[in-house]
């Protein structure tokens, strides 16, 4: 499998595959194809995992492709404006991402929810209880919505973060919610009640642009209905 990342802030993903082998996408999630290409879609995983991915915020079914001769091409684009996070995973190796954060990935990849086990992280962390687990061997690609930022963080190491500002760590990063603290701070800074920490090691990727933020901005230039 070969692939090429084209754009700036609305990125598309050229895949070109050769005979035999496969990815797979979330219901819709194709913008283009040219080839051979076969496509199949079933619950891959059967009903559980299909209402565990739809939880995990990805479609109930999803859609495989497959080509079946010299070479294929299949596009992908993404949902809103950002950049794709392409990660190389080795068997049994495992990123957790935000919910809906998935984009495609080979089928040698397995996709399932993933459930924060501490109540406040759950609660106040931006995303719910429910997060995407993918598992290796092989490429996923993921969305970020806005720009993206990795921090390889070392044993010890901490970073305090606006929960809806977290993409997608390793799961040997420690995951805590903790109140920001001075009542000025609480009123006054714009930063909510709560902070997400974050300690390594491992790899965490940071988004700019969380769409909840996005949503309340363009929320404001939306006519309202009058009594």
């Amino acid at each position: 499998m070969r692939y090429e990342i084209h754009g700036t802030v609305m990125q598309s993903v050229d895949v070109y595959l050769t005979r035999g082998e496969s990815i797979y996408t979330e219901s819709g999630g194709m913008a283009w194809m040219a080839g051979p290409i076969e496509m199949k879609t079933d619950t891959k995983g059967g009903v559980l995992a299909g209402l565990g991915r739809k939880l995990a915020g990805e479609s109930f079914f999803m859609t495989t492709y497959t080509c079946q001769g010299d070479q294929g091409l299949i596009v992908f684009t993404p949902e809103s404006p950002g950049k794709v996070l392409p990660l190389e995973l080795q068997a049994g190796q495992v990123i957790i991402a935000e919910k809906d954060a998935f984009m495609f990935a080979e089928a040698s990849v397995s996709l399932e929810m993933h459930f924060k086990r501490k109540l406040g992280a759950g609660f106040f962390g931006g995303e719910g209880f429910i997060l995407q687990k993918v598992t290796g061997p092989g490429k996923v690609f993921f969305e970020i919505p806005g720009e993206i930022r990795e921090y390889n963080l070392q044993p010890g190491q901490m970073l305090k973060v606006d929960p809806g500002h977290i993409a997608a760590f390793e799961p040997t990063i420690s995951y805590d919610i903790a109140t920001v603290k001075g009542v000025a701070n609480v009123l006054f800074s714009g930063e909510g009640l709560f902070l997400a920490t974050l300690t390594g090691p491992g790899r965490v990727w940071l988004q700019t642009m969380p769409l909840s933020n996005l949503a309340a901005k363009l929320a404001r230039f939306l006519p309202t209905k009058s009594g």
